[in-house]
């Protein structure tokens, strides 16, 4: 059976007060945020019942009414789209596979050419991985070995990834975010061969600054401040990226032969130019690519934010852009929490009754959101699926 085009039209999820109850023992494990209060303590009985909830996978009736008995995985497919293929609300994944809060965290990969197999029990169901041997065997469904782990040997960049990597490669490989202590801090070319002011690829520059994170660093310029829509205060800063370097011979302090300390720079050399590079500009180690272990889930509290900017300076968003997010780590955002978009509810005159009286309708849900970078106070989310033009401001919450 193929995989819907999932990307290409919402799905509404009704999400009932049975699907919240069960959500709530696993999800309660998730990790916060540093910055936020402290949870209530959880005893041993309490977190053992977590584990077994969430590990019993979800209700039947939150199957989704066309979902397979099994399903063999293809190259392109996404975990959001196989998600969809089996669940009414697609970041119920992690009860379906029956992950504990450390697998949430650090998941099994999934490979094209495996096979999925729904199992059924108890009123509930469970997705695993049927293995090989017990499929070639003539084993019944009922009786073929699964498990959920993967083959050592397996590579890691064949898995799927959790949603369309070229949505988000533009983001990973371009994008240069700051909290404000992080901008401070960042290292800046102080100087070029012979005076140089445009550098390109392979020239050297001398730069200043803590260099101990990484060997290969991005270079930005002319950084513009992220603003909470409501408050104004700067939750961050977005910069734009220039090229890369890559750190060649670290930097020294040091004594001169006449006994005074002198300052060596770090010597870089120029990798990639997008854009001209100079004195003055800045430097952000790249960032690891972690995103192929993404797994889609609600986040473990009710938590609510707006929309604070478009990626790529646009004024509207649509289905498959980025948007900034005015939450971030410290308010237990974390990457593969899934959210809803919400449209404000328009002004409206009721004419019905003697006199005719202005009023506000509800607002609804219209879209989802699939977050998959975040920082301290701002995170950064794909529109997986979107009825109307998005913009600064929209309001968001857990799905």
């Amino acid at each position: 059976m193929p995989v819907p085009e999932t990307l290409n039209s919402p799905r509404r999820a009704s999400r009932r007060s049975a699907q919240r109850l069960a959500l709530i023992p696993l999800l309660c494990l998730g990790a916060l945020g540093a910055a936020q209060a402290a949870p209530l303590p959880v005893t041993d009985a309490q977190r053992a019942t977590a584990e077994r909830v969430a590990q019993a996978g979800v209700p039947l009736s939150e199957l989704a009414p066309n979902a397979p008995e099994t399903y063999t995985v293809k190259t392109g497919d996404t975990l959001w789209d196989i998600s969809q293929l089996f669940l009414k609300s697609p970041w119920r994944w992690p009860e379906l596979w029956g992950m504990n809060r450390e697998q949430i965290a650090n998941p099994h990969l999934i490979y094209p050419g495996q096979t999925l197999m729904l199992v059924k029990q108890d009123g509930m169901a469970r997705l695993q991985l049927a293995q090989e041997f017990g499929q070639g065997n003539g084993s019944n469904s009922a009786s073929a070995k699964l498990s959920p782990r993967i083959r050592a040997s397996d590579n890691l960049l064949a898995a799927i990834a959790a949603i369309p990597l070229n949505l988000i490669e533009p983001f990973l490989n371009d994008a240069v975010v700051f909290d404000s202590d992080a901008l401070a801090k960042a290292p800046r070319i102080v100087a070029a061969p012979e005076g140089r002011v445009n550098l390109s690829n392979g020239d050297i520059a001398y730069a200043r600054g803590d260099f101990s994170q990484a060997s290969d660093y991005r270079v930005f310029r002319n950084t513009q401040p992220l603003r909470d829509p409501t408050t104004k205060e700067i939750l961050g800063y977005e910069a734009r990226y220039l090229g890369t370097a890559e750190l060649t011979r670290p930097g020294e302090q040091r004594v001169n032969d006449q006994g005074k300390p002198e300052i060596v720079p770090t010597t870089l050399t120029i990798k990639t130019v997008r854009q001209e590079i100079g004195v003055g500009d800045r430097l952000a180690p790249v960032l690891q690519r972690s995103f192929l272990r993404y797994v889609p889930h609600a986040p473990s509290k009710d938590i609510s934010g707006q929309i604070v900017s478009i990626y790529g300076d646009g004024l509207n968003a649509g289905q498959n852009q980025i948007v900034a997010l005015n939450r971030g780590s410290q308010d237990g955002l974390e990457r593969g929490h899934v959210l809803s978009l919400w449209l404000k509810g328009r002004q409206a005159v009721d004419r019905t009754g003697e006199r005719k009286e202005d009023i506000r309708l509800p607002d609804e849900k219209h879209g989802v959101l699939f977050v998959f970078q975040t920082y301290s106070r701002v995170s950064y989310a794909l529109i997986i699926s979107v009825k109307e033009p998005v913009k600064a401001g929209d309001r968001f919450s857990q799905p």
